[in-house]
């Protein structure tokens, strides 16, 4: 089978940006979120781009390939390998794409086709540039699978994405990247909703293939740690504008740019006010267990289960948060599920305000669900693009009593309280930044005033500054008015800013728990310690 082969280990410059502006044009106004970026990479080396959301990271490295909007504009001069590919033809472009510059987006299950195999979609992309028989293509797409740590991957190719686990598709996603050995890739926050021991790998795996295939590496992160691991150099972008830019020790150890010295510092810290040795209980689990039955043949017969949670049991004290850490397929969200009675317990208590609730109907259930909410994962899944701000925060006010004016001010107090303009309540989420759709959906949790606040993954992907003030923001909320938080995250750094005591999860059980300072100073268990190293590396150089 024909290839292109290996990018080279030749020294010198690979990729040259000169003074990249981009510029968009919408109802007669002109933006321009990237202004005068200059920057080079050379070949075998991996420069990481940082900066915080909306800083012009993603649209500087989408202006690599052009993939940008139609009313986007780019000037300045983008060259790879000599070559000047702004003024490319699309024709041109179309053979650089994939071949000699390919990109790994940040959420890999969007990027996936959900109707077609891996196997599939890799083979696809080899087609169009390399056309040879299916069955050389088929071996080289199960050789990818192989380099990127697949798992069995004959018996893989021919899985779907659905049936894989987010690092296993993050590894499929770098495998059609290096489809075609290209000689630039393009890492746009590929580790951002992994959990600290799959960002590893992932970086690693990167890193390794970088070194054996000669690649250069162009990495957007907000994780700093990472970027201080794993980066030969660091450039530091805010409001659209390249402020620093140095070799990664240099950078790290001292920072120029007021900004970067910000975001360095922007790291969660602090702890949360003790709770009162005298605070009632207000949560029980007790051997909670969450098995979903594997039915298999034509009557459907259980063959098996997929054990999600086995035997757990927590509690819970009044103005008390519990951190639930683990790696992705642990069990943190299906046990918040189950709290929530969003999914059914196979056995074990749920003991809610002195109350049974594991058994109840939702009809009997529904009336206690002000007193127990939940702020999802990812704020522009879970708030209604047809609803105003206003709207989605009353939302669970409309079953209530109060009048239209009442309600009104409850908004307006619980926007207030997530440190939000009570006047955005007209305007709706997409005109909002990660950082303050996820004020939102914690204002429309709080609007009904919760004995307990559920929190699973509130930060993972939001960058260093806005985890900062999302985590002062809700110190600040449970001192004022008192609500208990179960807060799930596989950042063990926020985890240990927000947190009073720490849950263990590994496969569906408790490995271990305690004071969150204990925890993490004196880890009993092996696994625990894994998830430290991997959590904490990056602190040192």
């Amino acid at each position: 089978m024909t290839l292109s082969t290996p990018a080279s280990n030749k020294t010198g410059e690979l990729l040259a940006i000169d003074r990249l502006t981009v510029r968009f044009a919408q109802h007669g106004q002109e933006s321009t979120p990237v202004q005068a970026v200059s920057l080079s990479i050379q070949r075998g080396e991996m420069l990481a781009i940082v900066g915080e959301s909306g800083s012009g990271k993603s649209l500087t490295a989408l202006s690599i390939l052009k993939l940008l909007p139609d009313n986007a504009r780019c000037d300045g001069s983008i060259r790879l390998e000599g070559e000047e590919l702004l003024a490319a033809p699309e024709s041109r472009l179309q053979q650089v794409r994939g071949e000699r510059v390919s990109m790994i987006f940040q959420e890999p299950m969007t990027s996936l086709n959900p109707l077609h195999t891996i196997g599939r979609q890799i083979d696809e992309i080899m087609m169009q540039h390399h056309p040879d028989t299916a069955t050389a293509i088929r071996a080289r797409t199960i050789t990818l699978l192989e380099e990127v740590g697949i798992p069995d991957p004959t018996g893989r190719v021919n899985s779907y994405p659905h049936e894989l686990s987010g690092g296993q598709r993050q590894r499929v996603m770098i495998a059609m990247a290096l489809a075609n050995r290209p000689a630039l890739l393009i890492a746009d926050e590929p580790t951002t909703a992994l959990d600290v021991t799959l960002q590893e790998q992932i970086l690693s795996l990167l890193r390794q293939l970088q070194q054996k295939l000669g690649l250069s590496v162009l990495l957007i992160s907000h994780d700093l740690g990472l970027v201080r691991r794993f980066a030969d150099k660091v450039g530091v972008m805010q409001q659209g504008r390249l402020v620093e830019m140095n070799a990664t020790d240099t950078l790290f150890a001292d920072p120029q740019h007021p900004y970067t010295r910000m975001l360095l510092a922007a790291e969660p810290e602090g702890q949360p006010a003790p709770v009162p040795a005298d605070a009632a209980t207000i949560l029980t689990v007790d051997k909670l267990r969450i098995w979903f039955p594997i039915r298999k043949g034509f009557l459907k017969r259980t063959v098996g289960h997929i054990k999600a949670v086995t035997d757990l049991s927590l509690q819970l004290r009044q103005g008390e948060t519990l951190g639930v850490v683990g790696e992705s397929g642990s069990g943190k969200s299906t046990l918040a599920f189950a709290v929530t009675r969003l999914t059914e317990i196979s056995d074990g208590r749920i003991v809610f305000l002195g109350r049974e609730i594991h058994h109840l109907a939702q009809s009997v259930l529904r009336p206690m669900r002000k007193d127990l909410q939940i702020v999802f994962q990812d704020p522009y899944g879970s708030l209604s693009p047809r609803l105003s701000v206003g709207q989605i925060v009353a939302e669970g006010l409309e079953l209530s009593t109060l009048t239209a004016e009442a309600r009104e001010a409850r908004v307006i107090e619980a926007l207030t309280a997530v440190e939000m303009d009570p006047d955005t309540r007209h305007r709706y989420p997409h005109e909002f930044s990660g950082g303050q759709r996820q004020r939102i959906a914690i204002a429309r949790a709080l609007v009904l005033k919760p004995k307990v606040l559920i929190l699973d993954e509130p930060t993972s992907a939001l960058d260093r500054t806005v985890q900062k003030q999302i985590v002062l923001l809700l110190r600040r909320l449970q001192a004022e008015l008192g609500f208990s938080c179960l807060f799930i995250s596989h950042d063990l750094k926020v985890v240990r800013a927000v947190s009073h005591r720490v849950l263990v999860m590994r496969f569906g059980e408790m490995v271990e728990t305690g004071d969150t300072e204990t925890v993490f100073s004196n880890p009993v268990s092996d696994y625990t310690r894994q998830l430290m190293a991997a959590a904490f590396a990056g602190d040192h150089p």
